[in-house]
């Protein structure tokens, strides 16, 4: 009886409430505790520790990943005019394959494994830190929260397409409402314009639009040569007819550009939020022999990320001055942690406990936003699709310059 006397009284709502709250308040204030210790030592060798040169070096490296920024995001901002680095061009897709290797890497290879390595360090205590995996806890956590921005967003911006697109409130028809005797699905008045639904233009799908890729194939029986084409031939009848499905739209170009619009915008802020922890932790670095590396390594990384950003903003088709505002945003953003840190470098201690931390967390979570948005809005959106399919030459040159870019990406970190 006593014990079960204990028990309630444990569960009752006061007193839950309130040994819950004295935990949560015991921890907060170990972490806080724990950030605040600032006895670890400067890992940098005094040998190799040179004012002078640093910030020659750290001049250097603000010019070289300038350029290679603004090179690599203008390439397919200014190509998309130009016949041979169009974004619907099998170059084009290629390159960006490339790219989403090196993104990839550098969430799992770069970012998760810094997270790891500055939350797991020897200075900071051992609880709460080497208790529990925070690092991949927080990369899990900044996943979940992009998918869900992901989903927020392109319903949002859906909603606002499809207000200007249908002013008088038109209802358009479901998937598999319209179908008649003869199997044709019929989508509001919209004829099918030779695209999958979900299918973006230049060939790109994203997830949701993959239920649809297989109710399309539930039409056809057999996918035959002439599905590439845009044409597909239903079995056991005397012509051949097409299946359009539309997003809520009935307009895949439309559907296609709100998805770019989203992806854009979330992989911009992946990337710019490790940028500044990058940028940051070259610029407080006073050893030439740590700096040398990053110059290379930073500028190659940089040029590629450019490069996938550019392609993902080119195809959302913004206007003049967001797409120049979100380049130059990018661009900038690795220079200035620099600046910032070259600034502050008299008085910031990167291996104190609290900087630690600090980097660690952003380290996880920027690489959950980036393992994201690689494998899902440009490593997936581009292999799923049909155009991919459907074309052997572009699928062995897509998956090689996807593990060339993922493994060039991954020798860098012997050095960055």
């Amino acid at each position: 009886m006593l014990f079960l006397e204990e028990l309630w009284q444990f569960l009752s709502l006061g007193g839950f409430v309130d040994k819950t709250r004295l935990s949560a308040g015991f921890f907060l204030q170990t972490v806080s505790e724990s950030m605040a210790n600032s006895t670890c030592q400067s890992g940098e060798s005094d040998i190799c520790r040179d004012e002078s040169a640093a910030l020659g070096l750290k001049l250097i490296a603000i010019a070289s990943i300038l350029i290679a920024g603004v090179g690599g995001i203008a390439i397919p901002l200014i190509g998309k005019h130009r016949r041979l680095l169009r974004t619907d061009g099998s170059l084009f897709v290629a390159a960006k394959a490339f790219a989403a290797g090196v993104i990839l890497s550098t969430g799992f290879v770069h970012m998760l494994s810094g997270g790891s390595e500055a939350l797991s360090n020897p200075c900071l205590p051992k609880f709460p830190w080497s208790k529990f995996p925070f690092c991949g806890f927080f990369a899990m956590v900044a996943a979940l929260l992009t998918l869900l921005v992901d989903f927020v967003g392109t319903q949002y911006y859906e909603r606002k397409q499809g207000k200007k697109t249908r002013p008088n409130g038109e209802e358009q028809s479901r998937v598999g409402s319209g179908e008649d005797e003869a199997g044709i699905v019929r989508v509001g008045s919209k004829e099918w314009n030779g695209k999958v639904f979900g299918e973006e233009e230049g060939g790109g799908m994203h997830i949701v639009g993959m239920h649809a890729h297989a109710a399309h194939h539930r039409h056809s029986h057999g996918q035959e040569q002439g599905a590439c084409d845009g044409h597909v031939t239903e079995v056991g009848h005397g012509h051949g007819h097409g299946h359009g499905h539309g997003h809520g739209f009935g307009d895949g170009d439309e559907e296609g550009g709100v998805r770019h619009v989203v992806v854009s915008q979330v992989l911009e802020l992946g990337i710019v939020s490790h940028s500044v922890i990058i940028g940051l932790s070259l610029g407080v670095s006073q050893s030439p022999c740590t700096i040398r590396p990053l110059i290379a390594a930073l500028s190659f990384h940089q040029f590629f990320e450019g490069f996938a950003l550019g392609g993902c903003i080119s195809q959302a088709q913004f206007k003049t001055l967001s797409t120049t505002i979100m380049a130059c945003f990018f661009a900038i953003t690795t220079p200035m942690g620099i600046g910032i840190g070259i600034a502050i470098a008299s008085f910031y201690n990167p291996h104190s406990t609290g900087a630690l931390v600090t980097e660690g967390i952003l380290d996880s979570l920027s690489a959950g936003i980036l393992v994201y948005m690689a494998l899902v809005d440009l490593i997936a959106a581009d292999f799923l699709s049909k155009r991919m399919s459907c074309n052997f030459r572009l699928q062995v040159v897509s998956y090689f310059m996807l593990f060339l870019g993922a493994g060039l990406m991954s020798l860098l970190a012997i050095w960055a």
